[in-house]
Formats: C-alpha cells, sequence, structure tokens
C-alpha cells in the first residue's frame, strides 16, 4: 500500500439547508464545481490518490461530473460508500432511520480504501484555498506517530469563513503554547454585525461578541492510520450509548474521536493555520459571491482561465 499522503472526501451529504447536490454544482468559470477546486489545489500540493466517500444513490452522476474530472487531473481515484447497515456486528438499523451515521463513520466506511497511508480529510462542498492543502500535506509527510498520535488540523480565522446571509455553525479553537489543539468549542449559531462577528445560544435573544482572527475548524484535517483504529474502538460504544435515546438522528462525528484521544492523552493535533478565504454554500445567496469570487481568483492568476483539467 503506497504510505504518501491521500485525500479522502466526503461527499456523501445532500446539504439540506442549500438544497439539491452541492457537490457538483457548477460554480467555476468553466462550470467547475466547488470540489473541483480542492481537487486542484491538492494535486499541486501532492496529493496523488483520492478516495470519495458517497452513496450508492449520487454514485453514477458523482461519478460522471467529479471522478472523470479527478481521473484527468492525474489522481488515482478509489470510492467508499456510506450505508447505514454498515455497522458493527451486534447492531442493526432502527426502523425509520435515513440519517447517516456521522463523520466518523464516514471514515469506517472508508478503511479499505485508506489502508496503511497518512491522509487528509476534507468535506465536498467547501473551497478551502490553496494554503491549507500544501500544510496538511507536508505535515503528513513530515511527520509519524511517536508516543503520541501525530494528527493535525488547517485551522481558519473567523472572518474569513462567516456568511454574510445567515447563521453558520464553526468549531472555535483554542491552542496551546506549542500551536497543539486544546479543545475545540462548537458554536451553532455565529454571525457578522456592523460591530464584528458575534455567536448565540439562545436562538438569536442573546448575543457574545467573538474574535474574528479567533482560529476556526472547517473539517480540513489531517490523520495518520491510527485515527481509523481509534474510531472502529469507539463506535460500538457509541452505538449503545446513544441508540437508546436517539436512534433516529444520533451522529458519531470526527472531532469526538479527536476530542477523546486528546482527553486520553493519546495525541498531538497540530494546528496549521491558513490565511486563505474559506468559501463554500451554506445558503443558496452564498452562491453568486462565491462565483465571484473565483472568477477573480482565476483573473489573478491563481487559477486557470478556461478549465482546471
Amino acid at each position: 500500500m503506497n504510505t504518501k499522503p491521500i485525500l479522502v472526501v466526503m461527499a456523501a451529504g445532500m446539504g439540506s439547508r442549500y438544497g439539491g447536490l452541492k457537490q457538483i454544482d457548477p460554480v467555476g468559470p468553466s462550470g467547475e464545481a466547488i470540489l473541483d477546486y480542492s481537487l486542484y489545489d491538492a494535486r499541486r500540493a501532492g496529493f496523488e490518490t483520492v478516495v470519495f466517500i458517497i452513496k450508492h444513490e449520487i454514485e453514477q452522476a458523482f461519478k460522471e461530473a467529479v471522478g472523470a474530472r479527478a481521473l484527468r487531473a492525474g489522481f488515482e481515484v478509489r470510492y467508499a460508500y456510506q450505508q447505514l447497515d454498515k455497522l458493527p456486528e451486534g447492531f442493526t438499523v432502527p426502523e425509520g432511520r435515513v440519517k447517516p451515521w456521522g463523520t466518523a463513520h464516514a471514515i469506517l466506511v472508508a478503511e479499505e480504501a485508506i489502508g496503511d497511508a497518512p491522509f487528509a480529510v476534507i468535506n465536498a462542498d467547501d473551497y478551502y484555498g490553496p494554503q491549507g492543502f500544501r500544510l496538511v500535506y507536508d505535515y503528513l509527510c513530515s511527520h509519524a506517530d511517536g508516543d503520541r498520535f501525530a494528527w493535525s488540523m488547517v485551522g481558519f480565522l473567523l472572518k474569513n469563513t462567516v456568511s454574510a446571509n445567515g447563521s453558520v455553525s464553526r468549531g472555535v479553537c483554542v491552542t496551546d503554547a506549542a500551536g497543539n489543539l486544546s479543545s475545540v468549542t462548537e458554536r451553532t449559531c455565529i454571525a457578522p454585525y456592523a460591530g464584528g462577528i458575534h455567536y448565540s445560544e439562545d436562538g438569536g435573544e442573546t448575543w457574545t461578541d467573538l474574535d474574528e482572527n479567533s482560529v476556526v475548524s472547517m473539517n480540513l484535517w489531517g490523520f495518520t492510520p491510527a485515527y481509523v483504529a481509534q474510531a472502529k474502538a469507539g463506535f460500538a460504544e457509541f452505538l449503545r450509548e446513544n441508540l437508546p435515546v436517539n436512534p433516529l438522528k444520533c451522529e458519531y462525528y470526527l472531532p469526538s474521536v479527536v476530542t477523546a484521544a486528546l482527553q486520553d492523552g493519546k495525541a498531538d493535533v497540530r494546528v496549521l493555520t491558513s490565511t486563505d478565504k474559506w468559501h463554500g454554500i451554506t445558503y443558496r445567496e452564498d452562491k453568486p459571491e462565491l462565483v465571484a469570487a473565483l472568477q477573480q481568483m482565476s483573473a489573478q492568476g491563481l487559477y486557470p482561465t478556461d478549465r482546471l483539467f
């Protein structure tokens, strides 16, 4: 198995607030999807293999729209399928459950495709910019597990990640003196206002300011193969604890595995800060801004002006 870092793309979601299959929605000057830009940036950072985590229901459309372009970009392309019935022995899908089991479960279904390689993880529907891919690729190439797991996370400045069209959820990070992650606090209602950026925990009744230069997680992670083993070890316990109380909606999240490893003293998670502006389509109204930004970046020479690949 190739031990060069590989890219893992979470593409099984449908984007409920925006509607439709965001992963293949054209936004670039030549009809490129957001994910095409991530593939372009990842390829020039050094990644040569990509694993797409999808659902069988979107397989044909996704392979035609994204997979084929990844092949043209020079990637070895692999697929993994996040299906509800992929559960540990002794567990079955609760009646009426349609919601996926979460991002940590997505990594588990990709175990075979990942193999023994270090890997970066991204969302399919986020634009991260080239800096983050260079940072995480270089870190994965230069660090290996020792007494503790050598994991990493690319953080973004909060001011570069908010939407003018509604609130967003972000994981606000705290680091130690060495630049390692101490904690991530999920804020589910963050919005800009005339005086800065603030968040609410009560549906907008009251607000608390956040430093615009706070570092937040946008789910761009770098892991050694040990992450898969840690996630697998915790999944059955997660199901035992959560199925009785929330059988239809409980989710096993990727950051929860990171948090558990930090609390147990098993991992160091280096925070690699990117100053690139994040773009995404949380709301339909975000799309025109993204389209304009990509056109401008192409005009400035960051991307080809005709087609990426």
